[in-house]
This record gives C-alpha cells, structure tokens and sequence, in this order.
C-alpha cells in the first residue's frame, strides 16, 4: 500500500517589517516539512523530526519576522508522546511550578501574540527551567 503525501497549508499572521500580514504554512506531516511562504514570494522550506522542530527552525531563519503562534511562545513545548502522536502539531503551555494538564495542551499553529520568541533555544531553555521546578499544585 503506498502512502499518499499529506499536506496542509494553514494561514498564520506575522509582523514583518512593522506590517502585520498573512503569510501561509505549507505542512507535510509525512515528510516531517514546513514551508514557510510570505505575501511577497518568499520561500523557506525546513524539515525535522516533528513539525515543532521545523516551525522552530523557520523562525530562527527569519528573525526579522514574528510569527504570531503558540509555537513561538516561550513556554510552549511539546511532549515526547505529543510529539510522537501529533507530528509536533500539539504541545503543552506549560507554568513554572505546575504541572502540565490536558487543558494545558495547545495547537503550535493558533494565535498568540504575547512572550514570544524566535530562538527555539530560549524555550528549551524555558522547557528544562519547568522540568526542575518543583510544582505547587500535586
């Protein structure tokens, strides 16, 4: 039986150059690929091992741009079983010193606009903050 590709272009908002516009995301959940395709032609493709990972490699190839998602938030990052199950597409909103719940799981592609950030780095860095942080709510 052979596969077929599985693509899927979603509509993002980003501020590029002071101008919030639409820009698309070309997703192939097969391939593990992002292709990142601005208003004015411009093209960046990436791979990874899950969508996560590319969506974070676009926006630390594209610093002049801000990507308005919950991917590019600073304390949003995915489990190994999210990503594993999802491609990378749903990731946890995590809390110092909470622990992650159910409703605390987001989609990498829904809007967001605040504590963002285009260094994938800075949220792994958040990322093992959380794992070290005793949580308050057992």
């Amino acid at each position: 039986m052979v596969r077929s590709r599985k693509f899927e272009t979603l509509e993002v908002l980003i501020i590029a150059n002071g101008t919030r516009q639409g820009a698309e995301l070309l997703c192939d959940s097969k391939n593990l690929t992002i292709t990142f395709i601005m208003k004015n032609g411009y093209k960046n493709s990436e791979t990874g091992s899950d969508l996560y990972e590319c969506f974070g490699k676009i926006r630390k190839n594209n610093p002049d741009v801000t990507f308005l998602c919950k991917g590019a938030k600073i304390n949003v990052h995915p489990s190994s079983m999210s990503s594993q199950m999802t491609q990378g597409v749903k990731a946890y909103e995590l809390t110092l010193g909470k622990n992650a719940h159910r409703n605390d799981v987001v989609s990498i592609f829904d809007y967001e606009e605040e504590n963002l950030t285009n260094n994938p780095e800075i949220q792994k860095e958040f990322f093992m903050r959380w794992i070290n942080t005793d949580p308050v709510d057992q």
